[in-house]
């Protein structure tokens, strides 16, 4: 299945570009350094960790999801290195939060055409009694693992209604591959925050009609393949002060999107979107600290807005806390509450391996918030806050 392309739109109204990144300004975590947080009762388990050396070392990139009554959980694992040949996704689910069922591969290790495939967990998108998974993939130039030589880059979609049995691929034709699976706006429209594209389709499946959108000019479209190191291409060339990747969406009651992205830098950056995700605006900086790390933005079911993730800008601090903050509306996120702290250093060998709790993704499930995150990117750890302790 073949995406129309679309092309983001670079004419503005006179003025409407600065008033959209003055409202990216606005956004802020008042946050400091290692502030003194408190902390909640939270719940702990783990989906994931390897038996010895043999097994599947690197586990990252997770996603969980609330299908059938039931969490489901999916991560790229590798057996040593982070994006190295041969990862794949696999899934998990569980009935109680606290027993997990044994990992298995919704795809496995496969070859491309010159070498064996990366596939990357994307996320979930639940439609129906549907629940689909997106799955990005790609290989090195000649089996090389050079992460600036990714070919055959795109991005598919698999399908279950059993959470046994796959239909799939589903291929959009679009060389993605992005941070975070579909969210729908209000209008029902989804959208996929990439890292500097943002495709978006009006099916209510995720499964057809989806068109590229997002940071790039019109005239750079051909050939631009959204994942971290083409980011940093793209940033090279429209000379970015921060290289911007991994983008997060939540929308405000004003009608405005807003696309969080990680910097190369200690602020998360926005691009604010007017027409539905159709065409965003040039990133602008936020007060929002950040620990040079993926997070996740969502809503609970009362309203107020939630982020997860790394907010310590100290960088010797490495992913040491997860920490979650709340907003009234969307834009002032003043209520934290640490998650869970400590340092933990890798059992294993293996690339890009430094930090602790990184990489969260949530789901609101049975009156709490469950969110599923990576540890030391060896084990995969799931927390969960009953939503009575954040009245």
């Amino acid at each position: 299945m073949t995406a129309n392309l679309g092309r983001r739109q670079d004419t503005k109204l006179p003025g409407e570009e600065e008033a959209i990144m003055a409202e990216a300004s606005r956004i802020t975590n008042h946050f400091t350094n290692r502030m003194p947080l408190p902390r909640l009762h939270v719940d702990r388990a783990t989906v994931f960790a390897p038996i010895g050396p043999k097994d599947w070392t690197f586990s990252h990139q997770p996603h969980i999801a609330s299908f059938q009554g039931k969490l489901v959980a999916c991560w790229s694992t590798a057996l040593i290195d982070e994006d190295g040949p041969g990862q794949r996704v696999v899934l998990s689910t569980s009935d109680d939060f606290h027993h997990w069922t044994i990992p298995v591969p919704v795809v496995d290790t496969a070859m491309g055409k010159t070498s064996e495939l990366v596939w990357t967990a994307v996320g979930f998108h639940v439609h129906g009694d549907t629940l689909t998974a997106y799955i990005g993939r790609y290989e090195y130039e000649d089996g090389n693992y050079r992460r600036d030589r990714r070919l055959d880059m795109g991005l598919a979609a698999y399908t279950t209604k059993d959470g046994l049995s796959w239909e799939g691929p589903y291929d959009f034709g679009i060389p993605a591959n992005p941070n975070h699976g579909p969210q729908r706006t209000s209008s029902g429209r989804l959208i996929i925050a990439g890292h500097v594209m943002f495709p978006y389709t009006d099916d209510p499946a995720g499964l057809v009609g989806w068109k590229a959108s997002g940071l790039f000019p019109a005239a750079m479209e051909a050939g631009l393949k959204d994942c971290f190191h083409s980011a940093g291409r793209l940033a090279e060339a429209l000379d970015w002060p921060v290289h911007f990747t991994e983008g997060s969406l939540h929308e405000t009651d004003d009608g405005l999107l807003h696309m969080m992205l990680r910097t190369s830098g200690r602020r998360i950056w926005a691009s604010q979107s007017r027409d539905d995700g159709a065409t965003w605006s040039k990133p602008a900086e936020t007060g929002f600290t950040d620990n040079n790390s993926r997070f996740h933005f969502g809503r609970l079911p009362d309203g107020r807005y939630y982020y997860v993730g790394n907010p310590d800008p100290d960088p010797s601090y490495i992913r040491r806390r997860l920490v979650l903050s709340l907003s009234e509306d969307g834009y002032s996120f003043d209520r934290h509450y640490e998650l869970i702290e400590g340092e933990r250093e890798p059992l294993y060998a293996g690339t890009h391996k430094g930090g602790t709790y990184a990489y969260p993704h949530t789901v609101i499930h049975d009156d709490a918030l469950v969110i599923v995150h990576s540890v030391s990117k060896e084990n995969i750890g799931v927390l969960r806050v009953p939503l009575r302790q954040l009245g």
